[in-house]
């Protein structure tokens, strides 16, 4: 019986974060580090002339000043990882050499002594600037005759895509109401705790680049920096150590991280920069970032017949590591939880003169569900039906998994109707809608929103991903019985070094506080691919679980040979090995009907981990032709995705006098397959709510007309305080998954995907009396008060 896996294990983690003893990358200080500050541009778009450094250099403090054109071709552009067929990628270089093209971009670096005399030198550089028009509008960038911000491909369209399947003409053309409706997902920032670092040293003797950075693929970027500064991986060692926060935004591969190894390079000395919040706001990437029009068809009863969704997607100045991929997964997650026999997405991604988008946490997937869940309440409205029926007529049953979709996926498995109804029950609905209808009649503003998602996880396989889509892991027996884990996920946040030590506590029979789990460390940890895409518990967890049954077919074969038995003889129990009673007989020499005795005892009547661990490393009694030690490998290569899903339900109140939204009910139940620790399973989610309360309701990135990003601080920007989070009523249903053998799917983005309809559908049914069907977010309380005052 399991010990650890199920339970609810508190954070090994989590103390030397509590108490302050963590490191991260500013946290790290080597002698003689020099400091980097970043002079970007003011301009959303505009020629360089000319750049003048000469006081800067002579500043107290610096070191060197270098510009775009000191650097030339000597580091590589910043690589963008997608293959999309007509894809247009712009060279984007570290530093602008003659052109930039948004606000933040990087211009010129000052290296000095300290940072405060680094910014005070970056304000002696002056620029000559060319102003150019700006585009900053996704639809007016996708016109003809809009400003190009890169000449060389004669307008702004990046790519266009059409996929789906079904003949959707078809399918509206049967349909009895085609209901349209424009629906946008606004740029947001992730805003991770910890904005980015890095640090670099090279040691010319060796040849050795060490970077430090708070990244969330320190594999992936390692090669990716090795190929852009052109020396080799293996001299190349990258180190991520606490990351405060990534949400997608550190799964990149930025201009910076090449920029201070190749400072580091040509001054032999550490140098370090560390973001600053303006700067993340400016230059790290955004996400959402999409403008579209769905049209459903649906019969009079409900059932929907297709679902077209045409999408201007914003994807910014130039083009990060997985920039165009983005909403090709809104595309794919189109079908939603629903039977929808005909699906076609038609893209068309677009450049503006603002800072790339790129992963947000659900990365695509939100923008999906929120387009299919709104399109649902949408068909409610107009049919007159309730928003539940409407979804449970159209969710599939669970003998038909797994489910095709019109987007070319096989969902894995889901019993959706489970979801629903818990969620159902544990909200009374019915209850619900009839204290509803009471409060409307004393004038009171209570609305109800539902949705019911499923989203795309444990991302791999490899032929589907741009890099791989399997992951490593390494578990390591020390002679003294220890346990070490090397995985090649890079967890930030997620808690995988406490559920990943449940495993393995549970399948060595150690004390969970005997395990340990090492990783974002390129040089001791074995090539891995990272987290991101809910995939490190689920691809990574089942490499760790694959490399200790392969440790154990070693150590029960020396345990039986410490023993004095047969390997078929041994049972294992609590961390001991012994040999089976039932056949003790048989190991004894008695002849038995199965052939000739077994061999005999030795006397031992069990053995410990510890004692094979120890006899492993002494190797002075194994079994014949045994290599020493106690050490297995496993690289997992999945064979699908995984398709977690749930259902939300959502009640608000509004203030007339206010606009104001308040939370009265969150109620989640969710469904990420085989549990392995249920705190990190409701840590997760709501973290994942909190981030959609902040899209619904207050988080927008705001560009000027001229490109001047307007909400570029955290008093301009507003993120959800502790005070905004209602309380949570959280549950689950649990449908494992074939897919790997934990039957794990994944959650780190489930609340993110979830939650954000059903908070927008909660405030359309309260504005219902005045006849609202949709207002697009962040729905404000200026925008409620005008509508409830009509003014």
């Amino acid at each position: 019986m399991a010990k650890y896996i199920g339970q609810r294990v508190k954070r090994t983690e989590d103390p030397r974060l509590i108490k302050g003893l963590a490191h991260y990358v500013d946290d790290i200080r080597l002698p003689d580090t020099l400091h980097v500050v970043f002079l970007r541009s003011i301009y959303a778009h505009a020629r360089i002339t000319k750049i003048d450094s000469d006081e800067a250099t002579k500043a107290p403090g610096v070191v060197a000043v270098f510009t775009g054109r000191d650097i030339g071709d000597r580091i590589g552009p910043v690589p963008c990882a997608s293959a999309l067929e007509g894809l247009k990628v712009p060279d984007h270089r570290p530093l602008a050499r003659d052109k930039v093209y948004f606000v933040g971009h990087p211009i010129a670096a000052v290296v000095a002594t300290d940072p405060y005399l680094a910014r005070d030198a970056v304000d002696l550089i002056t620029v000559d600037y060319e102003e150019l028009p700006a585009v900053v509008d996704a639809e007016e960038a996708a016109k003809s005759g809009s400003p190009v911000i890169h000449e060389q491909f004669g307008d702004n369209i990046a790519y266009r895509l059409t996929a789906g399947e079904g003949d959707i003409d078809a399918a509206l053309a049967s349909a009895d109401r085609v209901i349209r409706q424009r629906i946008v997902n606004q740029r947001l920032a992730p805003v991770a705790m910890e904005p980015r670092g890095v640090l670099a040293r090279y040691l010319p003797g060796e040849g050795e680049l060490t970077i430090w950075s708070s990244t969330q693929i320190p594999h992936l970027l390692r090669t990716q920096l090795a190929l852009m500064l052109g020396i080799p991986e293996n001299k190349l060692r990258v180190i991520a150590p606490e990351v405060g926060g990534g949400f997608g935004s550190k799964l990149n591969v930025y201009g910076e991280e090449a920029l201070l190894g190749w400072i580091s390079m040509q001054l032999g000395k550490p140098v370090k920069w560390i973001e600053t919040r303006r700067e993340n706001l400016q230059a790290t990437i955004h996400g959402r970032g999409q403008v579209g029009e769905i049209e459903i068809g649906c019969k009079n009863d409900g059932t929907v017949t297709g679902l077209r969704y045409n999408v201007i997607a914003d994807l910014g100045a130039y083009l990060q590591l997985l920039t165009p991929a983005i909403p090709t997964l809104t595309g794919l997650m189109l079908s939603g939880s629903y039977k929808i026999p005909a699906i076609q997405i038609n893209v068309t991604a677009v450049f503006t003169n603002k800072m790339a988008t790129d992963a947000y946490r659900g990365a695509g997937r939100p923008e999906a569900t929120y387009v299919v869940e709104r399109a649902m309440d949408l068909v409610a409205a107009e049919l007159g039906l309730d928003p539940v029926e409407v979804r449970r007529k159209n969710f599939p049953k669970p003998e038909e998994f797994p489910f095709k979709t019109a987007t070319g996926l096989f969902y894995d498995s889901g019993n959706y109707e489970a979801a629903l109804n818990k969620a159902l029950e544990i909200s009374d609905y019915a209850k619900l809608r009839e204290e509803q209808r009471r409060a409307r009649d004393q004038g009171r503003l209570i609305g109800i929103g539902v949705s019911s998602y499923v989203e795309i996880c444990a991302l791999g396989p490899s032929q589907a991903m741009p890099a791989g889509g399997w992951e490593s892991a390494t578990v390591r027996i020390e002679p003294t019985g220890k346990v070490t884990i090397l995985t090649g996920a890079s967890p930030h946040g997620q808690g995988q070094e406490t559920s990943f030590a449940q495993i393995a506590a549970d399948e060595l029979g150690v004390d969970i506080n005997d395990v340990t789990v090492i990783h974002g460390d390129t040089s001791i940890v074995q090539y891995g691919i990272g987290t991101f895409g809910s995939r490190a518990t689920a691809v990574g967890g089942t490499a760790v679980l694959k490399a200790i049954e392969k440790l154990k077919e070693k150590i029960n074969r020396i345990a039986a040979h410490l023993l004095g038995t047969d390997a078929s003889l041994v049972a294992f129990s609590e961390g001991r090995f012994s040999i089976r009673e039932a056949k003790r007989a048989a190991a004894a020499g008695e002849v038995t009907a199965a052939g000739p005795p077994e061999p005999k005892p030795n006397g031992k009547k069990s053995v410990s981990l510890k004692d094979v661990a120890l006899a492993a490393h002494l190797a002075k009694d194994l079994p014949p032709d045994m290599e020493p030690g106690l050490s297995a490998t496993y690289f997992f290569e999945p064979k699908n995705f995984t398709f977690p899903f749930g259902t939300h339900i959502v009640v608000v109140e509004i203030d007339r006098e206010t606009g104001d939204v308040k939370f009265l009910r969150y109620v989640a139940v969710d469904d990420c397959g085989k549990v392995i620790n249920p705190m990190l399973v409701e840590g997760q989610i709501q973290g994942g709510i909190a981030q959609s309360i902040g899209q619904a309701l207050y988080e927008e990135v705001v560009y000027d007309e001229q490109g001047q990003l307007v909400t570029g601080s955290l008093m301009d920007y507003a993120v959800p305080r502790a005070h905004m989070i209602p309380r949570f009523e959280l549950d689950r249903t649990e449908t494992p998954t074939d897919v790997n053998p934990l039957g794990i799917k994944g959650v780190g983005e489930a609340g993110t995907i979830g939650a954000t309809p059903a908070i927008v559908g909660a405030i359309i049914d309260a504005l219902a009396p005045f006849g609202v069907h949709h207002l697009d977010m962040p729905i404000k309380p200026e925008t409620i008060w005008r509508i409830v005052n009509r003014s």
